[in-house]
């Protein structure tokens, strides 16, 4: 196994203080080609499949839109809604009647929704890997590795940007394949934008 490879299997706090290697010259060549790709990606629509922590799977429809904005909309029995916009990433349990909010820019997923994608700098690659036909890279903020971490997949002919797995600060692995894939359009702002359903059932304050 690569030794980049190796750091990132690593949990995000025993990198703190660490300094990864250096990529080669052809490692950087390919993290400059994915960084240009992700930025090119403005918008997104696809279907998706997730693994959890525990191992149960969920699929239904994401929308994606940078900088900032993300919905994944569950397919039902699945009682989960998870929204991005207006700095926050909320997840709703519909079943529970929970809702919890969490600062987008302390989450590895904020790297994907970045105004600009940048592998370096305020990011920090942590692994590197390129199996027959792929490449994956892991991402930390250089500045808050504790908060998790990002491993991103993508075919390599064509680079396409396929799946990724969040290690959360509680090294909790969630694991999200991309499928039906339609990059570019434009979404409704109301996707983006999460109205707690109690709102609906009390009535607005008077």
């Amino acid at each position: 196994m690569h030794r980049r490879h190796l750091l990132a299997l690593l949990p995000a706090t025993l990198l703190l203080g660490a300094a990864a290697p250096a990529p080669t010259a052809d490692e950087q060549q390919v993290l400059t080609r994915i960084q240009d790709y992700l930025n090119g990606i403005r918008t997104l629509k696809a279907r998706f499949l997730q693994v959890g922590p525990d191992g149960r799977e969920s699929g239904g429809t994401v929308w994606l839109e940078r900088p900032g904005r993300m919905r994944f909309q569950y397919d039902p029995p699945t009682p989960y809604l998870l929204v991005a916009g207006h700095g926050l990433l909320v997840f709703y349990d519909s079943q529970l009647q929970q809702t919890s909010n969490i600062p987008l820019g302390s989450t590895p997923l904020g790297i994907l929704l970045a105004d600009q994608v940048r592998l370096s700098g305020p990011v920090m690659v942590t692994g590197f890997s390129h199996p027959p036909g792929l490449y994956e890279v892991t991402l930390v903020r250089t500045g808050s590795p504790q908060d998790g971490s990002l491993t991103l997949f993508f075919t390599d002919d064509p680079l396409a940007l396929r799946s990724w797995v969040v290690v959360d600060a509680q090294h909790r692995a969630t694991r999200v394949t991309l499928y039906d894939v339609q990059r570019g359009g434009q979404f409704a702002q109301s996707l983006f934008t999460f109205i707690d359903p109690k709102f609906f059932r009390n009535g607005p304050a008077h």
